[in-house]
């Protein structure tokens, strides 16, 4: 049995139809083509899945697409606008946030949930945001700095 499931993401309406317990995750990756969107641990730890669900970030291997039905969706690939990186992508390239890059797209998403809600975050509002986004390759470090990065030109941009 496969259930009709509608939802935007990066702009566009897609209609499917899935099988009830297809995640998320899945439905990104293998019926929309979307692979941005990693696969990491499949138990919620890693982080590596997040994507924006009707603007906030959820990870994506615990939320069936049938649950998303209706939603809003931002996937990495939907940040950039007009060829240009958004100011985290940005900041993640500049500051050097990034090493194999595996973990970056649920970083970057994270963050950017983070500085919707708060756009001027402390080094350490921005390590609790990111709680739940493991990278295996750095000390997090350069990470707290490209998302500072895309804070301060964020503000100078609004």
């Amino acid at each position: 049995m496969k259930v009709p499931v509608t939802v935007t993401v990066n702009g566009q309406v897609y209609q499917r139809e899935v099988e009830p317990r297809m995640l998320l995750v899945h439905f990104l990756r293998d019926v929309l083509g979307l692979t941005g969107t990693h696969v990491g641990c499949d138990t919620s730890q890693c982080g590596a899945c997040v994507v924006l669900m009707d603007g906030k970030a959820v990870k994506s291997c615990t939320v069936f697409a049938v649950q998303a039905d209706g939603s809003q969706i931002t996937t990495i690939e939907g940040l950039a606008r007009d060829g240009q990186l958004h100011p985290l992508q940005e900041g993640f390239w500049e500051m050097h946030g990034l090493q194999c890059g595996f973990c970056t797209p649920g970083m970057i998403l994270s963050a950017y949930d983070l500085l919707q809600r708060n756009p001027n975050p402390t080094d350490e509002e921005i390590r609790h945001a990111l709680e739940g986004n493991y990278c295996r390759c750095t000390g997090y470090h350069n990470i707290v700095r490209a998302v500072r990065y895309a804070a301060e030109k964020l503000r100078v941009q609004a």
